[in-house]
């Protein structure tokens, strides 16, 4: 059944169980190097074979018309009659689209790159979907308006989806987070007159933005300078600031520094009023930050446009984890109604090669990455900071809640079919600034912390 129906010497009439001419029994040899690799790749051929079978409705006068005028010329004439691309992504959906017309909000922030370049790449339109991108000022915003059913889907931090299932900060509404959006990406910036001061010990009284409660940046801000002996509530502020506001609030000495998302810590090189302390990676290397969330209502009532929007955006996903695809990327994602930034201090942050701020050119490729998968241990690490600084304060059972809101199943399946190989979910190593993280214990973690509010 998989065999190429634009082969002019296969057979689609009977013979073998599978509609070749061979025996059974040779079958496996005769086909195995003929059978396409991934899951997609496979039931595309099952497509074109069924349409072919309706065109020519007796084999032999099917395979003469290719022999004829050749495979690209017939594959051309056939789908001016019946686009095979229609054909394939209604059979891959399992039915029609139940909306074409979708609207995803994102913050201008480098994590939301597979979402914003899905746009003018093409990613979205390639399932079938017309999608709006629509910059959105700050996270709250984002989240009331996914809440009220303005956005379809949302660009949205890690730990929000968490947050709005469980109630903190919100009503609870189940929430789901099928992918990733990007791996690391963060730094922890300072202003210039900062620059002697690189032991956070020295860091009393300094007054510190994060983009948002429920942040990667918020926990990881917090987590570093507890680590130091600093309580991050007592002798530190920390305060929200939406990202694209960050580099103004330093310019005006309205802060000493963020822990933020990329393009800002860049920018404030760029401006030359900060300079780039350290990279989130090198706290823990491998961290989630942004994502790509739905509700679970939007997720139930359109299965079919859910399964095109996860695919555009795994698709657009593994484009970018390829370091080849960045300056394309960068070039793509620039524009005004994108990200509103000069393409240089893009290219520092997607290829990794930057200014530091200091004076020194540094080079990490794994700057920032892009890896769709949401491991399930991302949010029970993610649940043991809500309580550890007194957000979270009912009990929780942890794995249950991280299984229905981190969809790591639909994604590993979403990932088979697209002809890639999701890694085993049970496989998954979490070091915090050395220390290492059980996601089976939990409790003991957060009770492990000499600072903490519960």
């Amino acid at each position: 059944m998989f065999k190429d129906p634009f082969d002019p010497s296969t057979l689609l009439g009977k013979g073998c169980s599978c509609g070749g001419n061979h025996a059974e029994a040779d079958h496996a040899r005769l086909t195995a190097a003929a059978v396409p690799v991934g899951e997609e790749s496979r039931w595309n051929r099952v497509v074109d074979a069924a349409v072919l079978r309706a065109v020519f409705p007796v084999d032999a006068q099917r395979r003469q018309f290719l022999k004829t005028v050749g495979r690209a010329t017939a594959m051309a004439a056939i789908s001016s009659v019946l686009p095979l691309g229609l054909a394939r992504e209604a059979f891959a959906q399992g039915g029609a689209l139940e909306k074409k017309d979708l609207k995803v909000g994102f913050i201008p922030i480098t994590c939301a790159t597979p979402i914003i370049m899905a746009h003018p790449m093409g990613f979205y339109s390639k399932h079938g979907l017309n999608v709006e991108v629509v910059k959105t000022a700050g996270w709250a915003v984002i989240r009331d308006k996914s809440l009220a059913k303005e956005y379809d889907a949302a660009h949205m931090l890690s730990p929000m989806p968490l947050a709005i299932s469980l109630g903190v900060g919100s009503n609870p509404v189940p929430w789901t987070m099928p992918a990733v959006e990007n791996i690391n990406g963060q730094a922890i910036t300072l202003a210039m007159k900062h620059k002697d001061k690189r032991n956070p010990k020295d860091w009393k009284g300094f007054r510190f933005a994060v983009p948002f409660d429920y942040s990667m940046h918020n926990y990881l801000l917090r987590y570093y300078v507890a680590e130091h002996g600093l309580d991050p509530d007592k002798d530190i502020s920390i305060r929200s600031v939406p990202p694209p506001e960050m580099v103004a609030n330093l310019r005006a000495d309205n802060i000493d520094g963020y822990l933020g998302p990329d393009p800002f810590n860049q920018r404030a090189v760029y401006d030359g009023i900060g300079f780039i302390h350290l990279l989130t990676k090198e706290l823990w290397d491998g961290h989630p930050c942004c994502a790509f969330t739905v509700s679970k209502e939007f997720a139930t009532q359109n299965p079919n446009t859910y399964r095109a929007l996860l695919k555009s955006i795994i698709d657009a996903t593994a484009y970018a984890h390829k370091p080849e695809n960045r300056k394309e990327i960068a070039k793509a994602i620039a524009p005004a109604n994108y990200l509103n930034q000069p393409e240089t201090v893009l290219e520092q942050v997607l290829t990794g090669t930057y200014a530091d701020g200091l004076g020194g050119v540094k080079k990490d490729p794994n700057r920032i990455d892009f890896d769709p998968f949401p491991w399930n241990q991302f949010a029970v690490w993610i649940m043991t900071q809500m309580k550890r600084w007194g957000q979270l304060k009912a009990d929780v059972d942890y794995a249950k809640v991280a299984s229905e809101v981190y969809l790591a199943t639909d994604t590993a399946a979403m990932m088979k079919d697209m002809g890639l190989t999701p890694p085993d979910p049970s496989k998954k190593t979490i070091v915090v600034m050395g220390k290492p993280f059980d996601p089976a214990k939990p409790d003991d973690y957060i009770a492990s912390f000499a600072i903490r509010r519960s």
